[in-house]
């Protein structure tokens, strides 16, 4: 049989295969027939040029999946940091707020509850991938639902993954300025170039995230995401620290002061009745912000597109040893999350504002320790962006160039223009809370709870888990409650 397409695949960790074994192989592992009788599509990797996605069930259905045609390099721990590096972003910055809004008790429920059906959804991403041997988030969408399915797949991963790096730039350009005034001690109301967060951001992204982002495989960053994620333990540590330090009420700061030295505002003097109440902690609370803290939670763990992509670079990848990797990440960082959020609550109470730092510089904008932590934040929400933005450039191109092989000047276009579209969108943002509520409202619960859910519905045969099983039954119940807080 005279091939019509013969091709030399060459794979994203830079393998190719023999021509001479890719003529054997039969068109039927290019369009071939899944347990249900209808055809499963070899859909290309446009990442890693034309790969064979292929998966081989035996007679019996029963044989373990894989994906014969890639081997994955990335080792456990490159991958935990990938995955937690992709989890923990700048949504760490607004937990003590919904802590503040909703108490502590009721923050830790919901904060359980978003960490556990993440790690569910991962189970069914994952579950799902390895019945019809497809590693891409839209294409899982297109074996569901068709074209419809991967372009509501890719509009939501482009969303999301754009609003995450806009929140991550957002801190750049508010944080970077203030840490260059304090190191300088430059004026504040100068109109100094470098003290403008604008030219920061861009020169931010155009020296740092952009290179970093031109990497063509996810597992070469696995290095920065360790760092990344240190960085953010120092943060953790410092949050900590702070909370024995930094009395309450505490004193604002005052520019006005001789030697730039504390004041105290007279109505710090005397501790009225409602600064008590003020300085203690709160259980259970209810009140008009507490609307956000769903969204915020649901926003600080999405990382949902960045399974599949490091479950293909994975070394020996199973199933079993990628949800291991899933569940590692998440308790490390919902450990984190809790941590980070009762901390500084119970350091400002009330007094919290959406952006945690920025309460740290009411007190103090010199404070030597806060301006290291600033820092560390800022380099962590940097290294991350490059991780975000390969899910989005890779839907891109599932949605627009599914069938074309890799090609570097569209690699580094798809890159380019992400960024400057980021780049206008951290400009003109008037503050990160409404990323967040936004974000969190709309992709992210679509992310993390409803399309893994549905898609396992769609995707798992009849015939091997039938409407009515335990699994489907719970993976129902699963879906019913979110969709009755959010819309996609």
């Amino acid at each position: 049989m005279e091939p019509a397409h013969s091709e030399i695949n060459i794979l994203a960790n830079g393998k190719g295969h023999d021509i001479v074994e890719d003529m054997g192989v039969q068109m039927s592992t290019l369009l071939g027939d899944d347990q249900n009788g209808t055809q499963a599509v070899r859909f290309d990797d446009p990442e890693g040029g034309l790969e064979n996605d292929e998966f081989l069930p035996s007679t019996d259905g029963k044989a373990p999946v894989r994906f014969k045609d890639f081997e994955g390099k990335t080792s456990f721990g490159m991958s935990v940091f990938n995955l937690g590096n992709a989890i923990m972003g700048s949504g760490i910055l607004g937990l003590a707020y919904a802590m503040a809004n909703t108490g502590i008790l009721l923050f830790l429920f919901l904060l359980t509850a978003v960490a556990a059906l993440s790690s569910y959804s991962i189970h069914l991403l994952l579950k799902s991938s390895g019945i019809v041997g497809i590693r891409a988030y839209e294409q899982l969408g297109f074996r569901a639902f068709g074209t419809a399915g991967k372009m509501a797949a890719g509009i939501a991963i482009t969303l999301q993954n754009i609003g995450a790096m806009s929140s991550y730039l957002y801190i750049v350009k508010s944080e970077l300025p203030l840490v260059i005034q304090a190191f300088l001690k430059a004026d504040p109301n100068s109109d100094l170039w470098y003290l403008n967060g604008n030219y920061l951001v861009i020169m931010v992204s155009a020296s740092i995230i952009l290179p970093l982002a031109l990497m063509k495989q996810l597992g070469y960053l696995g290095y920065t995401s360790g760092f990344s994620l240190s960085c953010m333990v120092f943060f953790l540590t410092a949050v900590i620290y702070k909370k024995f330090q930094i009395p309450c009420p505490f004193e604002e700061y005052s520019s006005n002061s001789t030697a730039a030295h504390h004041t105290v505002n007279v109505s710090n003097h005397v501790v009225h009745a409602d600064q008590e109440v003020d300085c203690s902690p709160r259980m259970f609370t209810m009140n008009s912000q507490t609307a956000y803290t769903i969204p915020i939670l649901a926003f600080a763990f999405v990382c949902h597109p960045e399974v599949l992509p490091i479950y293909t670079e994975l070394r020996n990848a199973t199933k079993k040893k990628m949800q291991k990797v899933a569940n590692i990440s998440i308790f490390v960082m919902y450990s984190m999350y809790f941590l980070a959020a009762l901390f500084g609550y119970l350091t400002f109470y009330g007094k919290v504002e959406a952006e945690l730092l920025h309460t740290y510089s009411r007190i103090d904008p010199f404070d030597t320790l806060i301006l290291c932590v600033r820092v560390a934040v800022l380099t962590a929400v940097t290294l991350t962006v490059p991780i975000v933005l390969f899910p989005v450039r890779r839907a891109i191109q599932q949605m627009v160039f599914p069938t074309k092989s890799f090609n570097w000047l569209r690699h580094i276009a798809i890159a380019a223009i992400l960024l400057s579209i980021i780049n206008l969108l951290v400009i003109f943002a008037p503050n990160i809370l409404g990323i967040f509520g936004i974000i969190g409202a709309t992709s992210a619960p679509c992310l993390i709870f409803i399309f893994p859910a549905i898609f396992y519905i769609r995707i798992v045969p009849v015939e091997d888990e039938p409407m009515n099983s335990r699994p489907k039954i719970l993976v129902r119940l699963t879906l019913a409650e979110p969709t009755n807080h959010f819309n996609c």
